[in-house]
Parts: C-alpha cells; sequence; structure tokens
C-alpha cells in the first residue's frame, strides 16, 4: 500500500494565526484504549506513522482499539506553507499541535515523537504535563549529537528530486546505506515513499524547502545545547526511548543517562537502524504497544 492511500481519515482545522493544518485520524473517539498522538521529525509528516497507527488502532496494544492521530507540522505533508519561514519554530508548532488535539476533543495522550517530535513531547511535559500518559521518544533526548545533526543540516532542503520511485529508493540506498544496515527491500521501498512521494504520485520534497533557513544559524562544529530541564518535566511520565542502533544523533551514552535519570523510562534498541527509526518492523511496533498498553493501566 503507498503512504498516500491510508486508510487513516484526513482532518484539517485551523493554527492559532489561520494557518490550514492537516492530521491523519485513526480508530474513533469511542475507542476504550488512550488515544495516541504521533509526531515526526523535523522535515518528515503523518505519513511515517501509517504501519504503527494502523496496528495500534486495530488493538495491538493489550487488543484495545484506539483512537491514533497523526500530525503534520506547518509546510510539511498536507498543512499549508507559511509564508514566513521563521514561523517553522518549536513553540509555533507546540501551539499548532495543541489547537489540533483541542479540534479533535482529545484531553489526554499517549505521545510519540521522532526527533523533533520527541522534543515537542518533552515540551509537553512542561507545559502540559496533565495531558500525558506516556512519551515514546524515537531517536532523540535531551543531548543531541553534532555529528547528526551536521548531515541534517546539510541534506535539509538539498536533496535532488527522482524521477521515479526506483531512482528514489537508489537515492536512499547511496544516501544512507552506511548506517542503515539492517532494512529489507520492502523497508528500503517504504523509506524512500516516506520520504520523496508527493500527494500527486510524483517525487520530491514534501515539506517547505525554507526550512533549511531554521538551521543556517546552528554551529555544529560545537556541542549542541542540552536539554535535560525538558526531560526531567517528564520525571513522572512514563517513557520509551527507541534508539536506532547506528544512530549518529542519540548516542547510547546519552540514552543510558536518560534511563538513570528518570525512575520509569526504558529503552529499546532497533537492530541495523540509523536516525530515526522507520516505527515499521513488527519487533519494534511491538515494543510500543506494550508500552501503549502499560500506558493504558
Amino acid at each position: 500500500m503507498s503512504p498516500n492511500e491510508t486508510p487513516g481519515v484526513s482532518r484539517f482545522c485551523s493554527a492559532p494565526d489561520g494557518l490550514k493544518l492537516h492530521l491523519r485520524d485513526y480508530g474513533s473517539a469511542q475507542d476504550a484504549g488512550t488515544p495516541v498522538v504521533c509526531i515526526p521529525g523535523l522535515t518528515r509528516n503523518s505519513v511515517d506513522f501509517e504501519p504503527l497507527a494502523r496496528a495500534l488502532a486495530g488493538g495491538s496494544a493489550g487488543g484495545r482499539k484506539r483512537r491514533v492521530l497523526c500530525v503534520d507540522y506547518r509546510g510539511r505533508g498536507l498543512s499549508e506553507h507559511d509564508s514566513n519561514w521563521q514561523n517553522y519554530d518549536v513553540k509555533v508548532e507546540n501551539a499548532d499541535i495543541l489547537a489540533q488535539l483541542t479540534a479533535e476533543g482529545v484531553n489526554e495522550a499517549i505521545i510519540v515523537g521522532t526527533s523533533r517530535g520527541g522534543i515537542h513531547g518533552m515540551f509537553f511535559g512542561a507545559t502540559r504535563p496533565a495531558m500525558l500518559r506516556g512519551v515514546v521518544l524515537n531517536d532523540v533526548g535531551p543531548a543531541l549529537e553534532s555529528k547528526g545533526m551536521a548531515r541534517i543540516k546539510a541534506m535539509v532542503g538539498k536533496l535532488p528530486s527522482p524521477a521515479s520511485l526506483d531512482d528514489a529508493i537508489d537515492l536512499m540506498k547511496r544516501m544512507n546505506s552506511a548506517l542503515w544496515t539492517g532494512l529489507s527491500e520492502d523497508e528500503w521501498r517504504l523509506f524512500a515513499r516516506t520520504t520523496f512521494e508527493r500527494p500527486d504520485g510524483g517525487f520530491g520534497m514534501t515539506y517547505d524547502p525554507q526550512l533549511m533557513k531554521t538551521l543556517e544559524q546552528l554551529d555544529t562544529d560545537k556541542p549542541l545545547p542540552t536539554l535535560w530541564p525538558l526531560f526531567d518535566a517528564l520525571a513522572k511520565i512514563p517513557v520509551l526511548v527507541l534508539r536506532g542502533e547506528n544512530s549518529d544523533l542519540l548516542s547510547a551514552d546519552a540514552t543510558k543517562d536518560m534511563c538513570a535519570r528518570h525512575a520509569n523510562c526504558a529503552e529499546y534498541v532497533v537492530p541495523g537502524q540509523a536516525h530515526a527509526p522507520l516505527l515499521a518492523d513488527a519487533p519494534t511496533i511491538a515494543r510500543i504497544s506494550a508500552f501503549v498498553a502499560a500506558c493504558d493501566s
């Protein structure tokens, strides 16, 4: 199934400043399980979570069906682009996500945040702790590696547009094979589709290229600022940290520090994957499902 042929229902609402925002809605508000909200990485969008969302909505977590919302930031996926690139900011995006959850009537949730999405999860710990029943941090934490951020900075807004799916798969392999050592052919195909396939069936960037401007002032020759106060705000909330075995952004030492600092924090390493794990393989979906079921109880 193509990522753009999902069973999730597309929904739109307005951001606080009137910009049109999109999300994919799986399951039903009447389902018994705690809702899950999936928040993507910097240039990523809601299609990344389709395999996980379908599994969770269908009852993979303790047999309880649940609603799963997968959001698109402004300027990504099917959300409207912002004419002012400076609004591609964590605080603006966080207010957008709250507007989306309010529009959908979601008052409490388990967050699954990939990369930048995990930073939003930590931010909610500081600003909306009563909303959180649990947080999955997918290859992200309060201490990140400059090497990984430098790689991301070098790619955002600068990748070529593949002419076909085969070209997209070839490009993904050439860019990523050194770190992504454990993907099957089906997983490479999924990786390429979710990275480059547009809603119209063409291939290219699925985000506003102006996002590159948000990284221009980031000095990756120096250690990155840490976010330990945000992580500490999750002290009373269950946390699962996923780390790609070959991640160049979240180190094994940082993950150990997180688990040592938080009384209810567990780690799961995704073999053969890097930043950020695709959340599409059966063992990873099973581990997230087990965590979600535990948060229910």
